[in-house]
């Protein structure tokens, strides 16, 4: 007789909700790196404070990519919105 045992594991799973706007460059980025790296409470000092320096330098850089997706997206519907015929709608949104 031939038997397998499985057992499987979904992990943790995180709810975040925004009131009456999206999420900010900032907590997409801090959710990002806590995905991308983990620090394990049991290493060493000297190299759990390098994983955080790392993960700090991450954060901020991943901060700074998303701050320029946002700019970027809004320079293409303002580009969108403006040879649509809608140059109201564009100021707007260049203002935001």
């Amino acid at each position: 007789m031939f038997n397998v045992a499985v057992e499987t594991s979904i992990g943790q799973v995180k709810v975040q909700t925004t009131s009456n706007r999206g999420f900010t460059s900032e907590e997409i980025a801090l959710n990002a790196v806590d995905k991308i790296i983990s620090i394990s409470e049991t290493a060493q000092p000297e190299i759990k404070a390098q994983a955080e320096a790392f993960k700090e330098r991450m954060y901020w850089v991943i901060v700074s990519a998303c701050d320029q997706a946002i700019k970027s997206d809004r320079t293409t519907l303002y580009n969108l919105f403006k040879s649509n015929g809608h140059a109201d709608m564009a100021e707007i949104l260049r203002t935001l």
